[in-house]
């Protein structure tokens, strides 16, 4: 993920996940957790992999989601730290209940919680 303005998408990550971001260098972070990693990068980062490769807070296509215990839960901490609530805790007719937000540059972001007895199978 790319960013024009790095510590303010990390704070962000750290505080929807309650994962402490690994700092690389001034222009790179990740959080890590047992099962993913979110890379992201200062636009400086862009340099390394070529013009016109990405630009940040353009993504218009893609929706990044988390897997958390309590979606309800999420979502009273979530409501203090974006005024982008797309869509409440929802259930969805595929079994997940979800709450669909946007990060401080506008990507989708969904934490999603299975209900139904078919989505815990999937997801156990």
């Amino acid at each position: 993920m790319i960013t024009a303005d790095l510590k303010r998408l990390v704070s962000f990550y750290e505080q929807a996940t309650g994962i402490t971001g690994r700092w690389a260098t001034d222009d790179f972070a990740e959080i890590v957790s047992g099962s993913f990693t979110l890379a992201i990068g200062s636009t400086r980062t862009l340099a390394f992999f070529g013009e016109g490769i990405a630009a940040p807070a353009t993504n218009k296509s893609m929706i990044i989601e988390f897997l958390v215990e309590d979606v309800d839960e999420r979502y009273e901490m979530i409501k203090g730290l974006t005024r982008e609530i797309v869509q409440k805790p929802t259930t969805m007719p595929w079994g997940n209940r979800s709450l669909l937000f946007r990060d401080p540059d506008g990507n989708l972001i969904n934490f999603f919680t299975p209900v139904s007895e078919d989505a815990k199978r999937k997801f156990a």
